[in-house]
């Protein structure tokens, strides 16, 4: 969020005169000389690599060597009181996929959240059965259970659970990413809610980046980089550290079922 200097409120005063008129205007030239001061003293103060000012503005946005200078900034921010406890999706789902390799999977989302729990469940069954996903290689099926065993659980969470729950497996989070905890994939409430700087589609998209590319942990995949300047990021790539002169890409496959795939990183 970014915030506005505004003047001081002025209230009501005498009506002016002939003989005082000119002082008031002196007096409001100063004062707004003084403002567009602050402003310019502030835009001007960025360490020299110009991302100064967005770190004022938005002290949660990701480090600043994550972000690119040309990122466009996120969208408005998410709730942070953590309470731990989850409620799950009370709905199930037929199998998605033909694949032989089926993953059971239940979403559960923190109280407090303000998400819906079978709202989400119902678009990520909707990512997982797209035709550019996981489920395209003839492999893998999924599908929601609301209760009995599963093979792992999406869950969406505020920073704080997210950083406690991916930091018991050694994973840092800061408050800013998501992971892939054994069986539990933690999904970052300030994610879910307004995308990354680094991805120029809507919401719904940045969504779909977030299940492919955990969910492509759970069967197995490591992390891709950019295959390319102009091409599409791998879904297995960090895309949130920045694209590396490739384009965000939300899904594992293209509409004509070709992997869209980038060099491992060790």
């Amino acid at each position: 969020m970014t915030s506005t200097a505004q003047a001081p409120k002025q209230t009501r005063g005498p009506r002016c005169t002939r003989s005082t008129r000119p002082r008031n205007v002196v007096v409001a030239l100063a004062a707004g000389a003084a403002l567009i001061a602050g402003v310019v003293f502030a835009l001007r103060d960025d360490g020299g690599d110009g991302r100064g000012a967005a770190r004022a503005a938005d002290p949660t946005a990701l480090p600043p060597d994550a972000i690119s200078a040309t990122s466009r900034p996120p969208r408005p921010g998410s709730p942070a009181t953590a309470t731990g406890e989850f409620v799950t999706a009370k709905s199930s789902g037929a199998v998605i996929g033909k694949g032989s390799d089926l993953r059971r999977f239940k979403v559960m989302v923190e109280n407090g959240t303000g998400i819906d729990a079978k709202r989400a469940a119902a678009e990520i069954s909707a990512i997982l059965a797209d035709k550019r996903g996981w489920t395209r290689d003839g492999t893998h099926s999924f599908q929601l259970v609301a209760d009995g065993p599963s093979d792992f659980e999406v869950k969406i969470a505020t920073p704080d659970t997210v950083d406690e729950i991916c930091g018991a497996v050694g994973l840092d989070t800061h408050g800013e990413v998501n992971c892939d905890a054994g069986t539990q994939i933690m999904v970052n409430l300030k994610r879910w809610n307004t995308g990354s700087p680094e991805f120029s589609g809507p919401i719904s998209g940045y969504r779909a980046l977030i299940v492919n590319h955990e969910v492509g942990h759970r069967i197995g995949h490591g992390h891709e980089t950019c295959p390319g300047k102009g091409r599409r990021a791998p879904v297995m790539m960090q895309q949130i550290y920045g694209l590396k002169g490739c384009v965000a890409n939300e899904w594992p496959y293209s509409a004509k079922g070709r992997y869209i795939e980038g060099p491992a990183v060790p």
